[in-house]
């Protein structure tokens, strides 16, 4: 496990690509980077490292044989919160819409820069462990709602605990992404208040973020299914339009 501060060092890191030239040059990059490098072939495979021992990252291609690489991050999210970022070879932005509407954290387009690849990894890991609370990676059980001590924000129905990573609406506990989880605890910090796309993007996913603004629209996409009665219909997370977005101190 890696001290506090660190980015890479022995990061178990689960590497799933199909292309054998692609996946032997890629673990040997990364290896030399400091990550512990597992790797799989195709999703049946991934799943199996996967259970085997929980990586602290997933690098995963879209588009492997056996089980989908779409379905193999929608089985990942079922237990675990660990970051994923997908490697896609399409530009057909459907593809990486649904990575990310499965739950996802990033994607890095092919042919990639290796060192756009590497700013993306130690910037999913710095968030994963700025959030994380213990050593555990499962995502967080389903329990009743506990008598809270320390600090928590609670705005429109919705309690957000940032010290334990947990959320509750109207009472009921809900499982958020990493990223997911991020975007809402900005957003409740700053509710009755428009933020821009810009500051989004710059607060969530930082400064050095190199990807296409529609991924913040899939985030706040996702993030409605979760937290609104009628997501189609936003009573707390509302559009302000050609400005951003605001989260509503009444719903």
């Amino acid at each position: 496990m890696l001290l506090e501060g660190d980015t890479a060092g022995m990061t178990d890191l689960l590497l799933v690509e199909d292309d054998e030239t692609q996946r032997e040059a890629l673990a040997f990059l990364l290896g030399r980077e400091g990550y512990q490098v597992r790797t799989a072939a195709d999703g049946a495979a991934a799943l199996a490292e996967f259970e085997a021992q929980i990586p602290e990252l997933v690098l995963l291609d879209l588009m492997i044989p056996v089980v989908p690489g779409t379905e193999v991050c929608r089985r990942i999210r079922l237990t675990s919160n660990v970051p994923v970022i997908m490697l896609t070879a399409k530009s057909d932005e459907a593809d990486v819409v649904v990575g990310l509407e499965l739950g996802a954290d990033d994607y890095v387009t092919k042919p990639y820069s290796t060192l756009e690849l590497l700013a993306r990894c130690r910037r999913a890991l710095r968030r994963h462990r700025a959030l994380r609370t213990t050593g555990s990676k499962q995502a967080v059980p389903v329990v009743a709602e506990p008598e809270l001590s320390h600090r928590v924000i609670e705005v429109a129905g919705v309690r957000l605990d940032p010290e334990r990573h947990r959320v509750w609406v109207d009472g009921e506990e809900v499982n958020l992404p990493l990223r997911e989880f991020s975007l809402l605890e900005v957003l409740m910090e700053h509710a009755g208040r428009v933020l821009t796309r810009p500051q989004l993007l710059d607060r969530v996913w930082g400064a050095d973020f190199f990807g296409d603004t529609k991924t913040l629209d899939v985030h706040i996409r996702r993030l409605r299914s979760r937290i609104e009665p009628q997501p189609a219909s936003p009573a707390r997370l509302v559009t302000v339009r050609g400005l951003g977005y605001r989260f509503e101190e009444k719903a």
